[in-house]
């Protein structure tokens, strides 16, 4: 019979971190968790790890497994080898992990006062199997205590400078390459598609018609600052919402969800984009500095606590978009028109209830009676569909009473022009309410929007309005 295969699990069996998956997952269940996990973290690591084994809620039939290893795993077994989850994750997680795979003879993991890792690791495996009586499989520095007692080293995934240290202290090796980071993963993560909201900072310049140089330059800062603190915040999100998305037959593809980013790196890249933000923001003066410093605790809060409040979300959402417009004009010093506030504001929570909407579509026909992460159930459709349809037709109200008001006539030679943006408007929300009614709708109508023909056209149509009004 061959020796024992002894298995780490954190970026060997598994493409992510136990440590960093039962954070975000304590995080995201109460956001007290990170202030106690320090005060576990006084006491060693693992205790650490083991507050949160106990607090996480983490669904071990949805992590990200990498299935070579699996492979090399089922084969070792196949020819007659017994196998061992050894790691330094708490042994409650590592327990639940064994017990779906079913393909382990043995599981230990850290006990709350021992951290099963690196020279601890190889004293305990010594102890237990004996010198150069197994073969390891691992993927990181902290593997090479281990390997140089191993009968055999597999490594997975090393650098070629750690395959070199892995080659001179073990007798014989082996090495395995099973997927690689992608930098379009890293692009992929900061959600580039989504920055087309942030374009509403440039309305409040184009509402006004004040399109100058200087103008235009201080919204496009506003803009990238925007983008930045936003894929911060969607970053976070991301983390926080692991589980949720695993669930989800798109979401779970998110590199994060999918373990295609170390969520380490996502946790540098949100410090990251969040403080060269906040320094352009700076730069634009304290006013635009205040509205993204509440645009990010209020998103910070949504994805906390408040995505999970029904109403509360869909009004949180239409106050963010509307906030983009609100910064605009903090930028550029341009006021807002109670006009531009009161249509955005209805506007907004319209798409907001959209997204509502196809979700609960969506759960429905995956026989699920909930939204994952979300406080609605499927029989709530209704009432969101109509939320959906009443706030657009008052968006497109509030554009008609426009129209007729003494303010239009300072900035357009022709503002009846503008009843043909209305007509379209009013055809492409009633359009938009009903794909979504259908489940043809993706999860963000303004991505779907920005991709879709008709939708399209409905944009330049209305453009097309606005300007004849403005200039002919």
């Amino acid at each position: 019979m061959r020796e024992i295969l002894v298995v780490d699990l954190d970026h060997t069996l598994l493409k992510s971190d136990m440590l960093f998956e039962s954070f975000w997952s304590a995080f995201s269940r109460n956001w007290r968790s990170p202030f106690r996990s320090m005060l576990a973290l006084s006491e060693g690591k693992a205790a650490l790890k083991h507050y949160l084994a106990d607090v996480a809620q983490i669904d071990v039939t949805m992590l990200p497994y990498d299935d070579e290893v699996i492979a090399y795993i089922r084969a070792w077994r196949a020819s007659g080898g017994r196998t061992a989850l050894v790691t330094a994750t708490d042994d409650k997680i590592a327990q639940s992990i064994a017990d779906h795979l079913k393909f382990f003879d043995e599981v230990h993991g850290s006990n709350g006062s021992e951290n099963l890792k690196g020279p601890n690791k190889a004293r305990f495996l010594i102890e237990t199997y004996g010198e150069k009586q197994f073969s390891y499989i691992g993927d990181s520095q902290a593997d090479l205590d281990v390997w140089k007692h191993a009968k055999r080293a597999i490594t997975v995934n090393l650098s070629s400078a750690l395959r070199a240290k892995a080659s001179s202290v073990a007798d014989e090796v082996e090495h395995l390459t099973t997927h690689t980071s992608r930098p379009i993963a890293y692009f992929m993560a900061v959600r580039p598609h989504q920055w087309l909201k942030n374009a509403l900072v440039f309305l409040p310049m184009l509402a006004a018609h004040q399109l100058d140089g200087p103008t235009f330059m201080v919204s496009l800062l506003a803009f990238v600052a925007f983008c930045l603190i936003a894929s911060s915040v969607y970053i976070v999100n991301d983390l926080l919402d692991l589980g949720a998305d695993r669930a989800h037959p798109r979401k779970r593809e998110r590199p994060f969800a999918a373990g295609s980013i170390p969520i380490a790196s996502g946790m540098w890249m949100a410090v990251g984009l969040l403080g060269i933000g906040a320094v352009i923001a700076v730069l634009l003066g304290p006013a635009f500095f205040g509205v993204l410093l509440g645009y990010y605790i209020l998103t910070t809060g949504y994805s906390l606590y408040l995505k999970r409040r029904i109403i509360v979300d869909i009004c949180v959402l239409a106050g963010l978009y509307t906030a983009r417009i609100v910064a605009g004009g903090a930028a550029t010093g341009i006021p807002l028109s109670v006009w531009l506030l009161a249509f955005s504001i209805f506007f907004f929570l319209s798409l907001a209830a959209v997204k509502r909407q196809a979700e609960l579509v969506d759960s429905a026909r995956r026989g699920k009676l909930k939204a994952t992460g979300r406080g609605y159930h499927t029989e709530d459709l209704p009432i969101i569909s109509m939320i959906s349809i009443s706030a657009g037709y008052v968006a497109v109200l509030v554009m008609a009473l426009y129209v007729n008001s003494p303010a239009v006539t300072e900035l357009y030679n022709h503002p009846e022009a503008l009843w043909g943006a209305c007509t379209i408007l009013l055809y492409w929300i009633t359009r938009t309410v009903l794909l979504a009614h259908r489940g043809a709708m993706h999860d963000d109508p303004l991505v779907y929007a920005a991709k879709d023909r008709i939708s399209q056209a409905c944009f330049l149509g209305s453009l097309a309005f606005v300007v004849a009004g403005a200039v002919l």
